[in-house]
């Protein structure tokens, strides 16, 4: 995490167990009318890499948008049985969700369709994270990810 944002989230006036969410998402031009949209989404953005590499990060607490805990889910799901400790967890990650994209669900996808050959897909990743755990892990987040975060005065979305 960059010093600045670092520094902003530690000036909030903002309890240390509010729910950060952090949402990334980037989009390339598809054809629709083979319906490899997504494929070709997950293999020509970094969505699903920056996402895994984020999860990897050792003591963070890493929900869904819609409430448990990530890795939680995908041991339960007997996704991460197979991983070699020692090994680049980040990876590993990368290939499990890719591999499993629709069961794991937790990365979002929608198409624009500019007529029946052609469109555009965007993958979007979105977390909440403790503030408090957020800022003692401080994990890299690059300048791509939206930050927000529920202040006294309302939402608080941080460049």
């Amino acid at each position: 995490m960059s010093k600045n944002l670092r520094e902003k989230l530690t000036n909030l006036n903002v309890q240390e167990n509010e729910m950060v969410t952090l949402s990334y998402s980037d989009g390339t031009d598809v054809f629709v009318h083979n319906q490899t949209e997504v494929d070709t989404a997950m293999a020509e953005t970094d969505v699903i890499s920056v996402f895994s590499e984020l999860i990897a990060t050792p003591g963070l607490h890493v929900s869904t948008q819609y409430g448990g805990n990530v890795l939680d889910r995908l041991r339960e799901d007997d996704l991460l049985e197979d991983y070699d400790r020692g090994g680049d967890f980040g990876a590993y990650l990368n290939d499990v969700i890719s591999d499993n994209f629709y069961d794991v669900d937790m990365i979002e996808y929608s198409t624009e369709k500019y007529d029946h050959k052609r469109g555009f897909c965007t993958l979007t990743a979105a977390v909440k994270i403790p503030l408090g755990n957020l800022i003692s892990s401080n994990p890299y987040i690059s300048s791509r990810w939206s930050v927000s975060v529920k202040t006294p005065a309302g939402q608080l979305t941080l460049d």
